[in-house]
């Protein structure tokens, strides 16, 4: 059995974002490697309480390297520029405590693992060459840029943020010497979306292979009901720019068609949703729920006919999988972890153009899954398919194919 020294900054049981990512991924991987995980210690209660529960529990080993209150809120507030001093001094004594694990412990692979941004690649590539372990980074999220043409109707102090960052990314992906220096340490770079392949080709002249970050969980599935009066477009997110629900409520107003009803679920400004959907003139066709319980959705979810997904800008999104999960199709832009996910078989995807040409677009592709239920019940259909093929376990699967992997060109150098 492999051993696998892991650094996951954020990690719980129970729990979405970047510390469910780890989660999963460690308690996935566990049932075929020996895991050796150095995480931050905000969770540590409830890791130590469900570990001992697992079935192969015993091949968790976890080291925390707890942080202060303060640097925990700046973490929770994404933005929050700080933390990054903070982080990489954190990843600093995560090392030291990782060349300690490989004194006393058997690992054939160093795994950089979380958090996902390519600003910040750890330390695991330093112990990689004072111990000749290999070391993989990954999956890593170095999207070059926010489309700036979704941000034409944004306030302009937001429009500056977004072009600053653009401009700031681009540049560490040019000339971060310490992210340069982890690319080329490292045996393998996994890219968290296809955006990210592109970069690393860009940038640093490597083929990284797509691995979303995130995967689908065992949900039972259900068949949309036959008998009913409405076509359901359900809509999940928060209020964030990047959502882009403004695009969702124009293109429902473009398809006018009274049977039809969009559920709205996030926490948001009602009062801004509410001028919306009035401007557009579909009162009638929208149902705003607020911020509801993860069953909700999932209630909602099993209801619904699509899920509309008009995000620009992210990981792999986690609401994504779950309607596959659940055998709802997509419609969403082709981009980021959603474009990868989503296939012709189970939604519709649409390229980044402008929002007038997207709305258009969505409008269009509605309108489509509208008129032909046929279809729409073929990709609904297909849904369970993929969601294997997206699922916890496989990822474990091909994650373990690709260490062997690793150590295979660790021994053929060796041998040459």
């Amino acid at each position: 059995m492999l051993g696998i020294l892991i650094n996951a900054y954020a990690c719980s049981p129970n729990m979405g974002s970047e510390p469910g990512m780890a989660w999963n991924w460690c308690v996935n991987l566990a049932k075929y490697c020996e895991l050796h995980i150095i995480t931050e210690g905000e969770f540590r209660d409830k890791i130590e309480a469900v570990v001992p529960t697992l079935e192969y529990g015993q091949n968790l080993h976890f080291y925390y390297n707890p942080v202060s209150e303060k640097i925990r809120r700046m973490c929770w507030n994404q933005g929050d520029w700080r933390f990054y001093i903070y982080y990489k001094r954190w990843q600093k004594k995560t090392a030291a405590i990782a060349r300690d694990i490989c004194k006393r412990e058997k690992i054939d692979i160093l795994h950089q693992l979380n958090m996902i941004g390519f600003r910040e690649p750890g330390y695991l590539w330093q112990v990689s060459q004072e111990t000749d372990i290999p070391f993989v980074w990954g999956p890593v999220d170095a999207k070059e840029s926010f489309p700036m043409a979704y941000a034409v109707d944004a306030p302009l102090k937001m429009r500056f943020a977004f072009w600053l960052k653009n401009t700031v990314t681009k540049w560490q992906l040019q000339h971060s010497r310490r992210v340069g220096d982890a690319v080329k340490c490292a045996t393998m770079v996994m890219s968290a979306s296809s955006n990210s392949v592109n970069s690393f080709r860009k940038y640093f002249n490597i083929d990284s292979p797509l691995f979303n970050e995130t995967g689908t969980s065992p949900i039972r599935m259900e068949k949309h009901p036959k008998e009913k009066n409405s076509f359901d477009i359900l809509w999940v997110g928060k209020a964030d720019f990047r959502k882009q629900l403004p695009l969702a409520i124009k293109a429902v107003s473009n398809v006018i068609k009274n049977d039809m009803q969009l559920h709205i679920v996030g926490c948001s400004d009602k009062a801004t949703v509410l001028k919306e959907i009035e401007m557009q003139g579909i009162l009638n066709q929208c149902v705003l729920h607020g911020c509801v319980s993860h069953d909700e959705v999932l209630k909602l979810m099993r209801t619904a006919d699509v899920l509309l997904f008009t995000s620009v800008a992210e990981g792999t999104p986690h609401v994504v999988l779950e309607a596959v999960s659940c055998g709802v199709p997509v419609v969403c832009f082709n981009t980021c972890g959603q474009g990868d996910c989503v296939n012709e078989d189970i939604g519709c995807k649409i390229p980044l153009t402008n929002p007038n040409q997207s709305v258009k677009d969505f409008a269009e592709r509605l309108e489509f899954l509208y008129n032909h239920r046929d279809v729409l019940q073929q990709m609904s259909d297909n849904c369970h398919q993929r969601a294997e093929e997206l699922s916890w376990e496989n990822i474990a699967k091909k994650m373990v194919r690709m260490y062997g992997d690793v150590i295979q060109k660790k021994d053929d150098a060796q041998t040459v």
